[in-house]
């Protein structure tokens, strides 16, 4: 080697270390250009990383060597003579043990395992591995630590030419997890491990077997990490175990309760650091994601809840964007509720409750009440009958003498809000005074606001009462609060608008004035968040019933608001100069071993680019401000489709836009937008529908084309929504695709699926059969079934699914005949007593629609229908006797065989839900609605197969219908049917059944019957007039009398 050009590399890598830029890239022109281009550039490095006394140069000159080996797949390695390159292998092992600087020492290692990967998968460097295991099991510690981080290294590059070796690794690895001398060396060893596993498959039980064995081990070593506060080497840790955690081989085994209990421990002892008890808990939380079928099958929950309520009592930050232990265990409670049966997650935690609200503690009383509020997400159905104990509990928080546990309450009421809407309402008479209450006190104004933001957002027609003081205590919070009180203000009124309708017409003008304002911030922090809020309140002011009223009003201000919102749609998401993918790829992702997040040793990534150092970084802000844009872009998709709903004819100009805009947010990594701008898309698309010269669609697949536009707009949806899909891994995104296509093909018809039918097809068997993406359970079989108790958030899932399924058959009609027999077992799996009352409820509900929209071509499968709806009509719940019910009346309607026989029995089994009393529960009411149009179904079907003389003092007795009002036109079917074909059975009863026609005929009243049995009814009582006038006319019927 020419001992000048090793000089005059040298000279320019230590150049290159200066801090003079103009130097530094003077120097690296010169390398590029007289350097790296030459093989003989890999010797000199080698010799310069051996000799120079600058460990700067020493280790920038094992940076590029190690570049220019694995550069173009090793082209200029290969072309150095056999001996240099022998020498150099030779010479690496002595540098890489003699040199004194760990970080030289680390570029070292990196530079062998770029060589093992060229050689040794051929068979050129045999002197590696025993190296390398004499290296660790050197009794120098040093040598060690070098030798497991070699080792690792080239694992890490090439772990598939070593598949033959992992016995004897794991024998060398049991030694090293117990290194007495050195915390590195066990840590490397854990990581290198981590490595091995994502190559260990399923069908080699012997390494399967030894990696579980090793697990104890591992897990002592992140015990050990966290103890000593080596933050470091706790986050290499927690990162492999999250690769173990996301891999489909059994590698963690049985030891999932012992991983869950360790980890518990390590979150709850609050003498370790707050930091690494944060990464414990996250770890357990991932641990309940990846092995959600072990944390059930084991029945964990119970104990879990146990060790994380004492954590749910410590401090919170006053900042919401930073992370606690407190918050940490409650991110837990929320994922057990949302991810497992409620059965195994309510039941335990209302214990719990019970126990810290009673405690004299305001921390145990506050830590309460956050778990109550956050389970209700995933446990709504199972605790609603069991609300009327914890109502007494909300109400005794929003009274507390401690501030910490009013506002924790505040976050209950909101949570409750959301997922029990019926139930909130009917206690508004308690809660919106005590809420006004707190308002008025500066220590929960913002929470009490963000609690009358929920709760008005749902009271409807109750607001006329509260409306004058809310609005006055709003607009004077709105004038003189803090920045981050005005954002949950504007809130507010939004929801007041919502609820309030027509009645807030008077605050209109004023409210609108005093909102553009803020739609014009930019600053950072808190403003992003104030005009988010702002666009979302003009999406509730815009888009009440009351709209055709409020379009004059509205109109001069479309065109400001659209422009920003579009904008806020677009805004892109990071720093100034530093993307979310940098800062991403500088923390690590945790997803495999090559990504782990890792205290960087070199500034170069595997490629040999420069890569972005996190210390250069305000990740914390950057990432802060990414949080409040995502939600303001959440808010302005979620009101683009309102504002087309409401604005009509006016929001034609914007359609293209808005769409292709929703479009491109449809792969947007925050699931609230992905909902949102499918939500608000289809919304577009429905809208456009309405407004286009379509003829009115008939069922089948023979059906007219479709206007091209509309044709065109659906197909740029359907195709991005559907290709969104395929990889969506958000039940909740998911749910909300399905009930939104649901709605659209109900409203479109077939020709809205033109082209897509069998894919949409598709991806309702898969969620029914629970074989879509975000159904997946890694630790599940493909072969194993999912377990029948299920987290709620799947039965609202299948439930979604189910819909789609109905609205494909209401679309084809007939046509969707051949489709049936592939569906129908895939539904009614879900009706067995061991399902939920959701699954029971939406698999006969599902089932009712289908028979609506097939007709007569349901004919062939009757009997198991009939089997099925009989068998649901003895169910202890009135959800599924209501659809039960609704179901039966539909079949005997719809099919064309003989059920006669079959009379009785049916009648029978509907006669119990005729026995209800007026302040019966809501759902009591709708399924005796429900019966009462199933017996009329049966009257019209066939009138002889029914004795009058004991049907009709029933069915009259149940009139009016106030719950399920639609049934009124089958029932009102039947009495004319029976007025024309034995009008003296009915005699009798005329005096029943006047005032039942006046009610549905109060024009006082939303209509409940129809355009056309109102002409008929109207004709009917006419006739009657003829008859008995002064009976019309004591009914108060006189006014309805044709020609009065």
């Amino acid at each position: 080697m020419d001992p000048a050009f090793v000089q005059g590399l040298h000279d320019l890598l230590l150049q290159v270390t200066s801090a003079d830029t103009l130097q530094v890239k003077d120097a690296t022109a010169k390398l590029n250009l007289e350097y790296y281009k030459n093989p003989s550039c890999i010797v000199a490095l080698a010799t310069i990383m051996a000799s120079s006394a600058a460990t700067a140069v020493r280790q920038l000159a094992a940076v590029e060597m190690r570049k220019r080996v694995a550069q173009n797949n090793g082209s200029l390695w290969g072309q150095l003579p056999q001996s240099d390159r022998e020498q150099i292998k030779e010479k690496l092992q002595e540098v890489v043990l003699a040199d004194t600087d760990n970080l030289v020492r680390h570029s070292v290692a990196r530079v062998m395992a770029a060589i093992a990967n060229i050689e040794f998968p051929v068979g050129t460097w045999p002197q590696l591995l025993p190296f390398l295991h004499q290296t660790c099991v050197s009794p120098q510690v040093v040598h060690r630590e070098v030798g497991v981080f070699i080792l690792y290294t080239v694992l890490d590059n090439i772990v598939e030419g070593f598949k033959d070796h992992l016995q004897s690794f794991f024998k060398l690895f049991s030694q090293l997890l117990a290194d007495p001398e050195s915390i590195e060396v066990r840590i490397t060893t854990v990581r290198a491990m981590g490595v091995i596993a994502s190559y260990i498959d399923s069908d080699d039980k012997e390494d399967v077997k030894s990696f579980q064995q090793s697990l104890p081990a591992i897990m002592q070593v992140i015990g050990q990490c966290v103890e000593t506060g080596n933050e470091n080497g706790a986050r290499q840790l927690f990162d492999v175990l999250e690769t173990l955690l996301i891999l489909e081989v059994p590698v963690l085994g049985k030891h999932i309760p012992e991983l869950a209990d360790f980890l518990l421990r390590l979150g709850a002892n609050r003498l370790y650091e707050t930091e690494l008890r944060v990464l414990s808990l996250n770890a357990l939380n991932w641990t309940i994601v990846y092995k959600k079928s072990k944390i059930q099958s084991n029945n964990l929950s119970g104990a879990i809840l146990q060790g994380l309520m004492p954590i749910t009592t410590e401090p919170e930050p006053e900042d919401i964007d930073d992370d606690a232990p407190s918050r940490s265990a409650l991110r837990i409670i929320d994922g057990l509720a949302t991810g497992l049966p409620p059965s195994q997650v309510f039941p335990p935690l209302r214990t719990l409750i019970t126990e810290y609200f009673s405690s004299p503690d305001p921390n145990n009383r506050r830590g309460a009440m956050l778990a109550l509020g956050i389970c209700v997400e995933g446990c709504s159905e199972f605790m609603t009958p069991l609300l009327s104990a914890v109502w007494p509990v909300i109400e005794a928080g929003l009274r507390d003498s401690d501030a910490g546990v009013r506002k924790a309450s505040c976050v209950a009421v909101c949570c409750l809000c959301e997922w029990l809407s019926d139930e909130c309402v009917s206690r508004h008479e308690i809660l919106v005074p005590g809420i006004m209450a707190l308002i008025n006190d500066q220590e929960t104004q913002r929470s009490a606001c963000t609690a009358l933001d929920a709760l008005l957002e749902i009271l409807h027609d109750h607001i006329g009462i509260y409306l004058p003081a809310i609005m006055e205590r709003l607009n004077a919070l709105l004038a003189s609060a803090p920045i981050a009180v005005k954002s949950v203000v504007i809130g507010a009124i939004g929801s007041a608008a919502h609820a309030a309708k027509e009645s807030f017409l008077p605050y209109f003008q004023p409210t609108m004035e005093h909102l553009q304002h803020f739609l014009g911030l930019s600053n950072e922090g808190e403003e992003v968040e104030l005009r988010g809020i702002t666009v979302d309140c003009h999406r509730h002011i815009r888009g009440g019933r009351w709209q055709g009223r409020l379009w004059g009003r509205i109109r001069p201000y479309l065109a400001n608001v659209i422009p920003p919102l579009l904008t806020s749609c677009s805004q892109v998401e990071q720093g100034e100069e530093l993307s979310i993918l940098e800062a991403s790829s500088a923390f690590g992702t945790g997803a495999d071993p090559q990504n782990a997040i890792t205290i960087m040793d070199e500034k170069v990534d595997a490629n040999g680019n420069d890569m972005v150092e996190i210390e250069d970084v305000d990740v914390e802000k950057m990432m802060d401000a990414n949080s409040a844009i995502a939600v303001e872009k959440e808010i302005a998709a979620d009101t683009l489709g309102t504002l087309f709903a409401a604005t009509q004819l006016h929001f034609l100009p914007y359609v293209e836009q808005c769409a292709m805009q929703l479009i491109d947010l449809l792969p947007h990594y925050y699931e609230g937008i992905r909902k949102s701008a499918t939500d608000s898309l289809l919304e577009i698309v429905r809208t456009f529908y309405e407004l286009s010269d379509h003829p009115e669609w008939t069922a089948g697949l023979n059906y007219q084309p479709l206007p091209q536009t509309v044709k065109d707009l659906n197909e740029h949806a359907l195709k991005a929504l559907m290709e969104m899909y395929e990889t969506e891994d958000n039940k909740s995104v998911v749910t909300t695709l399905c009930n939104s296509l649901a709605e659209t093909i109900n409203k479109i018809g077939p020709g809205f699926v033109d082209g897509h039918l069998e894919e949409i097809s598709q991806m309702a068997m898969q969620i029914l059969d629970q074989k879509a993406e975000c159904q997946q359970d890694p630790d599940q079989d493909d072969e194993e079934e999912a377990p029948e108790d299920q987290a709620e958030y799947e039965t609202v899932l299948i439930s979604s699914a189910g819909d789609v399924v109905a609205a494909i058959a209401n679309a084809l009609g007939a046509d969707f005949a051949p489709a049936f027999g592939a569906f129908y077992p895939l539904i009614t799996k879900y009706y067995k007593k061991s399902r939920s009352l959701n699954e029971r409820s939406s698999t006969i509900g599902c089932l009712a629609e289908i028979i609506s929209g097939m007709k007569g071509a349901i004919t062939p499968h009757t009997e198991p229908l009939l089997e099925l709806c009989h068998k649901a009509l003895s169910d202890p719940e009135a959800d599924v006797l209501s659809n039960a019910a609704f179901a039966v009346g539909l079949l005997v309607e719809n099919t064309d065989m003989d059920l006669t026989a079959q009379y009785l029995p049916l009648l029978g089994a509907l006669r119990p839900l005729f026995n209800v009393q007026p302040d019966s529960a809501s759902n009591v009411l709708n399924a005796k609605d429900n019966a009462a149009g199933a017996v009329a179904r049966m009257m019209v079907r066939n009138i002889a197969a029914v004795p009058l003389d004991q049907v009709l003092p029933v069915l009259i007795g149940a009139l009016p219908l106030r719950n399920d009002v639609l049934e009124n036109r089958p029932v009102f079917r039947a009495l004319f049917f029976l007025f024309r074909t034995n009008g003296a059975a009915l005699h009798p009863y005329i005096g029943n059944l006047l005032p039942v026609f006046g009610h549905v005929l109060d024009p006082n009243q939303p209509d409940q019957i129809g355009d056309e049995i109102r002409a008929e009814l109207i004709q009917l009582i006419g006739a009657l007039n003829a008859e008995d006038p002064g009976a019309i006319q004591a009914a108060g019927l006189g006014v309805f009398v044709p020609g009065a």
